[in-house]
């Protein structure tokens, strides 16, 4: 009587083997590919920032934000105007600022920033909102006069893993987070203070979210 057990052969279990590899190949290249578009993305967000703000400066001889004759320009939809010290916001603002329910009359130049360069056709979006773009990380975008041992105009986003926050760091400057032109903080809380990384650099834990700051 012949078993009629069967089994696999080795010939099937390499062939096996063979698939489960070419897909667990497949998943991490499309994650590398994934985390790439996303570092292209952030380093352009930074870029354009720069080209909108200085192509504001040399129509308007002001910052976006601080511009004190905003709201005289554009009456539709309304705006507000800063107060033409040439700082977008206080110095070293404090943390991460949420522009939901800034109103036009609201002056609030860190948010306003973002309106003005939308009025003005710099960058796009709803020109009637104050609220800052997204990044391709999920975090957001965010101006301010100096942070983390920056000074000057600022432009920071958040919500950056250690891969890209060290890519973004090296791409643009020496790839440390506490020195150089472009700094990085897990801490969104304390933007206003020096980077709290101890280490010299970004940690890619999985967990670990970074603000990357870039001046102007």
């Amino acid at each position: 009587m012949k078993n009629s057990q069967g089994g696999f052969t080795l010939v099937e279990i390499a062939i096996v083997l063979v698939i489960i590899g070419l897909l667990l190949g497949g998943v991490l290249k499309g994650q590398e590919l994934i985390t790439q578009a996303k570092i292209r993305n952030v380093a352009n967000d930074l870029n354009g920032m720069s080209a909108a703000v200085y192509g504001y400066q040399d129509r308007y001889k002001k910052f976006p934000g601080d511009d004190n004759d905003a709201a005289a320009r554009w009456t539709n939809p309304a705006t507000a105007s800063g107060n033409g010290d040439g700082a977008v916001g206080a110095a070293g603002q404090a943390t991460v600022i949420s522009c939901v329910g800034v109103g036009p009359g609201a002056i609030n130049e860190n948010c306003h920033f973002w309106q003005h360069l939308r009025l003005a056709g710099f960058i796009g979006g709803d020109s009637a909102s104050p609220l800052p773009p997204q990044n391709a990380a999920g975090g957001v975008l965010q101006a301010q006069n100096g942070a983390l041992g920056l000074s000057a105009l600022t432009i920071c986003s958040t919500n950056l893993s250690g891969k890209i926050a060290n890519a973004i760091d090296a791409q643009f400057d020496d790839g440390k987070p506490n020195t150089g032109a472009v700094r990085g903080t897990s801490n969104a809380a304390a933007l206003n203070a020096a980077p709290t990384e101890t280490n010299n650099s970004y940690v890619d834990d999985g967990s670990t979210v970074y603000v990357v700051c870039k001046t102007l």
